[in-house]
């Protein structure tokens, strides 16, 4: 009876299992099928679907649904903590910027320290904030922060002239705008999850401030006003401002690749302008440029003046210039730098006027390939509201980047580098001078460019009538700028289509430096009247050896020339003093 009983009482148990667990399987599949739904259902949610279900008063401090709540409350923790990051800062900047006051110290003063310093109880507001994708990499994050700042720092410089005086000078009134960016690198599985922050001012949108001496008229000693104000954006520029980056190492270990280093050089042409706006009331501007790729008193580059002269019949005014100059820049970050340009008129005593500027940004360049442009003229290069045509630069551009490879070698000194230009105008079968070692020891060389020049003036086309019977006689001359030698054809009378097909040889002594000069006149007997002129340099015929093309005429109404240029080159060195 006890062994049918426990029969009993086993089968039933076993049946009242597997009843529950099919009962259970249902309702595990049935919650499975629900929590699917509810889980479809939330992410169809839009944000105002959730501000519906879950009013504002619930939300966390660190949920936020749109990237204005993001930075109002990214800056309320940073007014909780500016007391702390004012100090801290303060004394970064007093480390890293007083050394290079002193770099910059201009020459009417001796020495400027600071005498306090402190950010004071305004924090900045950050107005933007982005992640940089395409420069972040794998090993790193690159952000980028909008910053404005209306501060009331108490900031003294204590400022020594050359004259003796002593002024305690307050930097006040400080309003700045720009764009930050933090670099978080390398990361690394060990918190913080990075190795260091390098942190630099991308973007300088706007600076001012005023200056004050404490207890004195600061406008008393004529010149220290601007000289300590350019001191200070020299200052700004030099320490912070990108491409420049300052690293903070978070854990130990070797970050000198955040470090900034050049990266290549700029080689620049400056050729000429046209149709500057004149801005003298009497006569005309007396035109330079400056050109720069970071604004700072030793990375600019200055032209000579075009001084005007007295009118003649035979006087290109300075509303033309032609400059003729070469410029070398450094290149430390050709993918965010731009080089600028501006010219001005030259005023005397009186300071220069700018007549307009322009930029163009590194990245357009091809490296090792020479880019002839036009840039045009604006009066600002930040706000562009004056559309008002100012003239156009002509430049001729080579990027060359560091570490290429050249087969232009200097065969008397391995280490001697030449200009870029002149490693890409090597051939296979140019002819060098040979030259006993020991000579080679005793001097260095410079290889310049020597050869010939052969130009064929084939024929002008559709000239501009000045004749009072609608014709024209047309005659070319042609000058090499640095030698002023020249040639001229023959005169070509009573037509606007003229043919010459004729040959001229220039014993060119440095053509990387020459230019060609092609003025189309009017043969009348008792005046010349000028029609145009053609400026190109040797460039193109020096890299393509020989070429044909037409050339329009500048300051003609219409018309261009036909001509035929080919170079015949020759190597030679010209001694220089042993540096």
């Amino acid at each position: 009876m006890a062994f049918f009983f426990g029969v009993f009482l086993g089968v039933s148990i076993g049946i009242g299992l597997i009843i529950a667990f099919a009962r259970y399987g249902k309702i595990r599949s049935t919650r499975r099928t629900d929590l699917a739904r509810t889980i479809a259902a939330f992410a169809r949610l839009t944000v105002q679907d959730s501000r519906k279900i879950l009013p504002r008063q619930f939300y966390p401090p660190w949920v936020v649904f749109s990237q204005r709540q993001k930075l109002g409350w990214l800056n309320v923790q940073l007014e909780k903590i500016w007391p702390s990051v004012d100090e801290a800062a303060s004394e970064l900047i007093r480390a890293s910027v007083e050394p290079i006051l002193e770099q910059y110290t201009p020459a009417i003063l001796s020495s400027m320290k600071f005498d306090k310093l402190t950010l004071g109880t305004v924090a900045p507001q950050f107005t933007g904030i982005s992640i940089v994708e395409s420069e972040s990499g794998a090993d790193g994050i690159t952000m980028e922060m909008d910053m404005q700042w209306d501060g009331n720092p108490n900031i003294v410089l204590n400022i020594n002239t050359k004259l003796g005086v002593s002024l305690p000078v307050q930097v006040k009134d400080i309003g700045f705008t720009g764009v930050f960016r933090l670099i978080f690198k390398p990361l690394v599985a060990q918190f913080p999850c990075f190795g260091a922050v390098a942190y630099s001012l991308r973007e300088k949108r706007y600076l001012d401030f005023t200056l004050k001496v404490i207890g004195g008229d600061l406008s008393s000693i004529p010149g220290v006003s601007d000289a300590i104000e350019e001191t200070i954006r020299n200052a700004v520029e030099d320490s912070i401002t990108w491409p420049v980056r300052n690293i903070v190492p978070i854990l130990p270990g070797d970050y000198s690749g955040l470090e900034l280093k050049p990266v290549g050089t700029l080689d620049v042409k400056l050729v000429q302008a046209k149709e500057l706006t004149n801005k003298d009331i009497i006569g005309k501007s007396d035109p330079f440029a400056v050109l720069f790729i970071r604004p700072l008193p030793d990375k600019t580059k200055r032209s000579k003046t075009i001084v005007q002269y007295l009118p003649s019949a035979n006087d290109d005014n300075q509303l033309n210039p032609i400059w003729n100059e070469n410029f070398e820049f450094i290149v430390e970050d050709v993918s965010t730098q731009h080089l600028t340009i501006k010219v001005f008129d030259d005023e005397g005593v009186q300071g220069a006027e700018l007549i307009g500027c322009a930029q163009l940004a590194l990245k357009e360049l091809e490296p090792g390939k020479v880019k002839d442009v036009w840039l045009k003229l604006v009066k600002d290069l930040l706000v562009q509201r004056d559309n008002k045509y100012r003239g156009q630069v002509q430049l001729e551009l080579l990027y060359n980047p560091y570490g290429t490879d050249s087969t232009f070698k200097n065969p008397f000194d391995a280490n001697f580098s030449l200009t870029s230009l002149e490693k890409a105008l090597k051939s296979p079968n140019s002819e060098t001078e040979a030259l006993a070692p020991e000579k080679a020891g005793q001097k260095k060389r410079e290889v310049i460019v020597r050869g010939v020049l052969s130009v064929l003036v084939i024929s002008g086309e559709n000239l501009p009538p000045v004749d009072f019977n609608g014709k024209a006689d047309p005659f070319v001359v042609l000058t090499m700028k640095k030698s002023e030698t020249k040639s001229k054809t023959r005169v070509a009378n009573e037509t606007l289509n003229p043919v010459w097909n004729q040959t001229f040889d220039f014993v060119v002594e440095d053509a990387l430096h020459e230019m060609l000069i092609i003025e189309v006149w009017d043969h009348d007997t008792f005046r010349k009247e000028k029609i145009g002129r053609i400026v190109m340099t040797l460039t193109r015929v020096l890299l393509e050896g020989e070429f044909q093309d037409n050339f329009t005429i500048d300051g003609a109404k219409s018309g261009n020339l036909h001509l035929h240029l080919k170079w015949s080159p020759q190597l030679v060195f010209r001694d220089r003093d042993t540096q």
